[in-house]
């Protein structure tokens, strides 16, 4: 089993640097400098292909259906603007669609009060995924893909930061407020390991690099 060497010495440096305590994870192998889901996470990027990106083409949004029913009148859209907003408060619903509540964007620390304002982000996007792996899918397969509750794929997030990142990977959009790159690096890896998706030599680096921000 491999394991990214290069993410591992960022992650000690960082440490080091930063002149901080943290816990060691016990893991045999594990950087004494990495939480146990941050060493998961390096174990994870090591197992990964790294490959070009794919061409686009043939690609389009409709490839990934989206977004699923689940339940009269409501689907996952919904279901992720309820589980996001119940984390700061009651959400208002009109029967299971919510049209009130309380969003906390990650990405920019935006606080959002309308769930007109509030995106469903993808972490790995849509296209991110047809271009690592997902052309060679059917489409039911993609459009489980694009309905993934189960791993950190889909997240409320602000319009202007969903916007902002579109369609790219962390070589090439990392998400405005810095704290959040340990836990968004580690939700990218978890998604993409789960999927069996590529990524490229940059993004790998730049993942790494994220990985070594976590304490």
């Amino acid at each position: 089993m491999h394991i990214a060497r290069s993410a591992l010495a960022a992650a000690i440096a960082v440490s080091l640097l930063g002149g901080c305590s943290v816990i060691a994870d016990q893991t045999p192998g594990a950087s004494p400098g990495l939480s146990t889901s941050a060493t998961e996470a390096v174990r994870q990027l090591g197992e990964l292909t790294v490959a070009p990106s794919a061409s686009m083409r043939g690609y389009s949004r409709a490839r990934f259906p989206h977004w699923r029913d689940t339940g009269p009148n409501c689907n996952v859209r919904d279901t992720v603007l309820r589980r996001d907003g119940e984390r700061l408060g009651p959400v208002k619903l009109s029967g299971c669609n919510v049209v009130g509540g309380r969003w906390h964007s990650p990405y920019d620390d935006a606080t959002l009060t309308d769930p007109k304002q509030v995106d469903i982000d993808h972490t790995v996007p849509l296209a991110n995924a047809w271009r690592s792996g997902a052309h060679a899918w059917d489409d039911k397969r993609r459009g489980d893909f694009a309905n993934d509750l189960t791993r950190p794929q889909l997240k409320a997030v602000s319009r202007t930061s969903n916007r902002a990142k579109g369609d790219q990977n962390p070589a090439q959009w990392k998400p405005p407020v810095r704290a959040y790159w340990c836990q968004y690096a580690q939700d990218w890896i978890a998604v993409k390991y789960h999927w069996k998706l590529t990524v490229t030599t940059a993004e790998k680096a730049a993942l790494e690099d994220m990985i070594g921000t976590c304490r």
